[in-house]
């Protein structure tokens, strides 16, 4: 079970939903694959990005409950 996460902001969100929708099952890969791009490339903020929207994409698609429960 995870305990602690993080979401930076709505921009995460966006980008995970809108790559869901455009690759579907394979938008955690699309995902990882922008990132290592973006690392390739020297661009670490974009790295973060697509990281942290792989992540996003995978607690979307985590049937566990995750985090605080109130």
């Amino acid at each position: 079970m995870r305990h602690d996460v993080h979401i930076a902001g709505r921009q995460v969100l966006a980008d995970a939903g809108e790559l869901i929708e455009r690759f579907g099952e394979y938008a955690a890969s699309e995902a990882v694959r922008r990132a290592g791009e973006s690392r390739d490339v020297g661009n670490l903020v974009h790295f973060c990005r697509w990281r942290q929207a792989a992540r996003m994409i995978a607690l979307l698609r985590d049937d566990e409950v995750t985090g605080a429960l109130h």
